[in-house]
């Protein structure tokens, strides 16, 4: 929460006199107490100040109370994301599909020999290559994997409503999590629909949902 310039000089105030009546605050200000009324009911809902009648008000020591429109906005992917599963290029779709299986994931992220991004493999990718086709032990997953410029990602810094939005755009599941390097992009994690469900469900702990 931004304050302005009355309400910080206010909290000044407080902090160095308090505890002390509207009244008196006002008259520090050269205003009446009807103009810093909804200045103080403010710092109070926000948790810089406490107030107790005919004592008046003093400086709370409490983290500021952050709106849940805050808290939203500064949930970072960096926080939240999870390892990222990565296979190279020459890997049999066959064996993808097992590692799939076993990492209980439902994407997997396709590097080059310099380890840098070059695509992205779904449930859907393997299952298409499987039909009609008995040899996926010898199709490498370079061939049915979704490349660039057709790869959505996000950046460590990124919110995580970014991220979501990107997904809800996107229609996909996840998204690697990427460094840009300058010669190449390097997978240093992943964001799924399940990290911000549990991100965003997180917040109930500190706000009354």
């Amino acid at each position: 929460m931004e304050l302005n310039k009355r309400q910080t000089e206010i909290l000044e105030i407080v902090k160095e006199d308090g505890p002390i009546t509207g009244e008196q605050i006002a008259v520090r200000l050269n205003l009446v107490r009807a103009t810093i009324r909804p200045d103080l009911a403010i710092l109070t809902m926000a948790g810089y100040l406490d107030a107790r009648p005919r004592v008046g008000y003093f400086f709370s020591g409490k983290k500021p109370v952050k709106s849940l429109n805050d808290s939203i906005n500064a949930m970072k992917v960096k926080d939240f994301q999870s390892r990222p599963v990565v296979v190279t290029e020459e890997l049999s779709v066959y064996d993808a599909i097992c590692q799939m299986f076993l990492e209980d994931v439902g994407t997997l992220f396709v590097v080059d020999k310099s380890s840098y991004l070059t695509g992205i493999l779904s449930r859907k990718d393997l299952l298409r290559s499987c039909l009609g086709n008995n040899e996926i032990d010898k199709v490498p997953v370079h061939i049915i994997m979704t490349r660039m410029p057709n790869i959505t990602y996000c950046n460590k810094s990124d919110t995580l409503l970014k991220a979501a939005g990107k997904m809800i755009d996107k229609q996909i599941d996840s998204l690697p999590v990427i460094i840009d390097k300058g010669t190449g992009l390097e997978v240093v994690g992943r964001i799924t629909k399940t990290n911000i469900t549990a991100a965003f469900l997180s917040l109930a702990d500190d706000h009354e949902l």
